[in-house]
């Protein structure tokens, strides 16, 4: 694991890299902070422009709320270091984060000496997944989300790179077990966001901060790690609105060998992935001219690499190199699942070690293995890729604050609802998927517009909302929710059941009431009004 060693650490409290920050201690500690150095060689990318969306060169809005403290409470600071030299491999962190992805779900099937290797780099003790389990039971799902299987693939730069904890690359690998399908979730690396500790900051600071601050106090390394991710899951659950199952921490410096381990892959160029450029590869200190025209292309592991990141000859930028990784990750994925790879013990035992060498997570083997079951169904027009800046579903927007280049969500500072309205309708609730349940909503109460209100709530998780009205009368204390198919959907009975906090019925309490092509009937009671603040 020396990829995964401490770079030494010197008590510099000014030291910012790439906008991260070292959170401050408890009282009575001295700071402690990576010293991340820049490297003096040349870097493998000079990108001209900033990753995603060109900052907004404007004053901040005056209904940006900036009271919460930016960690290390220096805007000055933040300034002076807001466009530090960054390594161009930092771009690739999207497929190597990908690349645990496809481990997870294409190794469940090996033995022998590969499934004990298997099991040291699958050791994990997290509470899981329900939905990992075969015949779900309904009383055992929590509420809506609990029907997919969410991995927060972190990546990061790892020892001897600059700003080597800060998680650059940021996916969640969301899988629906019940349709098979599964998708890719990328987060912005400068995405503006409130800290657990009441800081603000850019996002991929997070799993930094809470990694440095768990060595202040323990040196175990792992435990640092899990720290760290569990204080980005929880950030990235509030933002994003969905619950986080697992969580990998992966570097990249085994991407290439991983490639090349499994005697490379082929992808079909389509003309939009078409690409040419010459870039510097750093690990090699050489120039590489990527050549990649239409057609079957054969990639070893340095032209999958440099091919996952280039950008600057696309039409679309970053939009055409997500469409390149996704290539990459595909056919990656179905190569390590070829009987060619995963029932060849020589190739699988190289493969893991490469993993277990940069890779830290709590999924264990037991859970690999189920994984695997539900991965090796899920073929290559099942996987989907989506992002919050994808071209039409716009979520976040370039801004500038306090000297920094940052990404804040569409709707406003903070505000994440419609980031949530996307996300939770894109990964659906693989249960709520599958029933399709027609749900009535109707107003049981003298409040105005509360069926509106709610039908927009469960829209946001999901459902489908066939109609909404107002009841025969307002006297409903109580909310209702009548079963139309007598338990016939039987995961969305029991989500309702859970949100309105009711056992639901089968008699529909007033017979005027139109039920015609309804599975659920919800009649709002007065239980469901917020009350209003004094």
């Amino acid at each position: 694991m020396d990829n995964f060693k401490s770079p030494k650490r010197t008590f510099n409290k000014n030291h910012t890299v790439d906008g991260f920050v070292s959170s401050r201690p408890p009282s009575g500690r001295k700071p402690v902070t990576t010293n991340f150095r820049q490297q003096t060689n040349t870097p493998v990318e000079n990108f001209k422009k900033p990753s995603g969306f060109t900052a907004n060169t404007q004053p901040i809005l005056s209904n940006h709320d900036t009271k919460a403290p930016i960690d290390d409470n220096s805007s000055k600071k933040l300034r002076k270091h807001a466009k530090p030299k960054k390594s161009g491999l930092k771009k690739l962190l999207t497929v190597f984060s990908v690349l645990m992805f496809i481990a997870v779900v294409g190794f469940g099937g090996v033995a022998g000496y590969g499934y004990l290797k298997a099991r040291q780099v699958f050791n994990g003790s997290s509470t899981g997944a329900v939905a990992l389990e075969k015949n779900v039971d309904p009383v055992k799902l929590k509420g809506e989300g609990d029907g997919r299987i969410n991995i927060l693939l972190l990546g990061i730069g790892g020892e001897g790179h600059n700003g080597a904890y800060l998680s650059d690359t940021m996916i969640i690998a969301s899988i629906d077990p019940v349709q098979n399908e599964a998708a890719l979730l990328s987060v912005p690396r400068d995405l503006w966001v409130k800290k657990e500790n009441g800081s603000i900051g850019k996002i991929n600071e997070v799993f930094a901060n809470a990694r440095e601050l768990s060595l202040s106090k323990n040196k175990d390394k792992d435990l640092a790690t899990k720290a760290g991710a569990l204080a980005a899951e929880k950030v990235l659950t509030n933002v994003l609105g969905i619950p986080m199952n697992y969580y990998l921490v992966v570097d990249f410096n085994g991407f290439e060998k991983a490639i090349d381990t499994v005697g490379g892959i082929q992808i079909n160029i389509t003309k939009n992935l078409a690409v040419s450029e010459t870039l510097w590869n750093e690990a090699k200190a050489r120039s590489f001219v990527l050549d990649v025209k239409p057609g079957v292309q054969q990639f070893n592991g340095e032209k999958a690499l440099f091919f996952a990141r280039s950008r600057h000859t696309s039409a679309r930028g970053d939009f055409d190199r997500s469409e390149r990784q996704k290539a990459v990750i595909i056919a990656l994925k179905e190569k390590i699942q070829s009987a060619g790879t995963y029932s060849n013990p020589v190739k699988v035992t190289q493969l893991l070690s490469t993993f277990g060498d940069h890779v830290r997570t709590d999924v264990s083997i037991n859970e690999v293995m189920r994984l695997y079951e539900i991965g090796k169904n899920i073929s290559p027009d099942k996987f989907a890729s989506i992002g919050l800046a994808d071209a039409g579903k716009v979520m976040v927007v370039g801004d500038n604050i306090n000297g920094l280049s940052v990404q804040v969500p569409k709707a406003g500072m903070f505000d994440y609802s419609e980031i949530q309205n996307f996300v939770r309708n894109s990964l659906k609730d693989a249960f709520i998927k599958n029933e399709n349940a027609a749900i009535v909503v109707l107003n049981g109460t003298a409040t105005e517009g509360l069926a509106s209100k709610k039908a927009l709530e469960l829209k946001s998780f999901g459902y489908s909302i066939s109609s909404t009205g107002n009841a025969p009368n307002k006297n409903f204390t109580k909310t209702v929710i009548v079963d139309m198919t007598n338990g016939v959907k039987k995961y969305t009975k029991n989500y309702l059941e859970k949100r309105f906090g009711v056992v639901a019925t089968t008699t529909v309490p007033d017979a005027t009431i139109n039920t015609t092509g309804a599975d659920f009937v919800i009649i709002l009671g007065t239980d469901t009004v917020t009350p209003v603040a004094p």
